[in-house]
């Protein structure tokens, strides 16, 4: 079977200074906060071209802590697009806010820009995109309509560390930029992991406060935090891999441009648009075919795994059946859901595993295989 992702290989590969960096925490005996964490904020603040990067204990978490950093709570709106991880609307949720759904672009998965304006209430706060499968999401044309309309960016990251628009990396557009370190991603711990990005001191100061019980003097609380931190051992794994990720980094993107050009003759496979002002990292290479299931029944068959981001859009789940939505609300987002198939990709993903993958999608598609 090729799999979707191959983690043991980036493993093999760091083993002996992976084990070393893990066994210099357990000998330390710091475990929380120590100096691991607060060398691996610095080299994010560097990666990412960000003031300030406060790591936390997931990416739910950034989301979660953005919002209430910025004093989104009970009564709010927050923009946003039922074609994502249900992550992005717990985090609304949790705040006590309401997600208000604008469908997607067909061509990028991403908020579609130009049906946001139309979205905007009295009770609108903020605006919530998110970078999917790696693309940067339309942040000058979000950003001025948040500007226009007094509204704050969160911007989703999760998937797309080190993506960059017009040379801006994603995460320094809006107010704050949350990043997750789940072991599949790009940047992928050995458990949860999260980070914010932000700009201002003070509400770097905030977020600070919120991830630590909800006070900025040990056993002092101004008020109701939570428990959101990064560990020793994860930052260390962490910092381990950072130096690495632009080389992977070029890996995903030299695999995507294998599949693109393997797919151009294929008119049954619509392969994802390159935004030419965008770098795209690739956290996910995603087709659209008709007949989806059919085709990944296929090649399953034919020992490829591949995955569906996300089968079932936001608005049709049943956390959010109270928003009252019914299907063909979100005709884009729908219809995505619909015909989207993840294929392998990581950086040590082979040619010759590669060319499998292609021959078999082109079978399953009924296309002839060009030899």
């Amino acid at each position: 079977m090729i799999p979707i992702l191959d983690l043991t290989v980036q493993y093999h590969a760091l083993k002996a200074e992976m084990q070393a960096a893990i066994s210099a925490v357990l000998e330390s005996g710091n475990f929380i906060i120590g100096p691991n964490v607060k060398a691996f904020e610095r080299e994010m603040a560097s990666f990412l071209d960000a003031k300030h990067a406060i790591s936390l204990n997931s990416g739910t978490d950034a989301l979660h802590l953005g919002l209430r950093a910025l004093g989104i709570g009970a009564g709010d709106e927050v923009i946003t697009t039922p074609f994502t991880f249900v992550a992005t609307t717990e985090a609304i949720g949790i705040v006590g806010a309401t997600p208000v759904f604008v469908d997607i672009d067909p061509r990028t998965f991403n908020i579609d820009p130009r049906l946001i304006e139309a979205a905007i209430t009295p009770r609108t706060k903020a605006i919530l995109p998110i970078h999917l499968y790696g693309a940067p999401a339309p942040m000058p044309e979000i950003m001025r309509i948040a500007r226009l309309h007094g509204l704050a960016v969160v911007e989703d990251c999760a998937q797309a560390i080190g993506a960059d628009l017009d040379g801006v990396k994603v995460g320094n557009f809006g107010d704050v930029g949350c990043f997750s370190f789940f072991p599949s991603k790009n940047l992928g711990a050995y458990g949860d992991g999260g980070l914010i990005t932000a700009h201002s001191d003070d509400l770097a100061e905030r977020i600070l406060a919120l991830r630590a019980h909800g006070g900025r003097v040990k056993y002092y609380h101004e008020t109701l935090g939570v428990n959101s931190r990064l560990d020793e051992l994860q930052a260390a794994i962490l910092r381990v891999k950072l130096p690495h990720l632009g080389a992977w980094t070029d890996g995903r993107r030299t695999v995507a441009g294998r599949y693109a050009e393997a797919f151009t003759d294929v008119p049954a496979v619509t392969p994802p648009w390159e935004d030419p002002r965008a770098r795209c990292v690739y956290h996910q290479y995603t087709i659209r075919v008709a007949e989806r299931d059919a085709v990944r029944s296929e090649l399953q068959k034919a020992g490829v795994q591949t995955m569906v981001y996300y089968p079932v859009p936001l608005h049709l789940q049943q956390v959010h059946e109270s928003l009252k939505f019914g299907p063909g609300s979100f005709p884009e987002s729908e219809a995505a859901a619909a015909e989207v198939l993840s294929l392998p990709i990581y950086p040590e993903l082979s040619e010759q595993a590669q060319q499998t993958v292609v021959e078999a999608v082109k079978a399953a598609t009924r296309t002839p295989v060009v030899a």
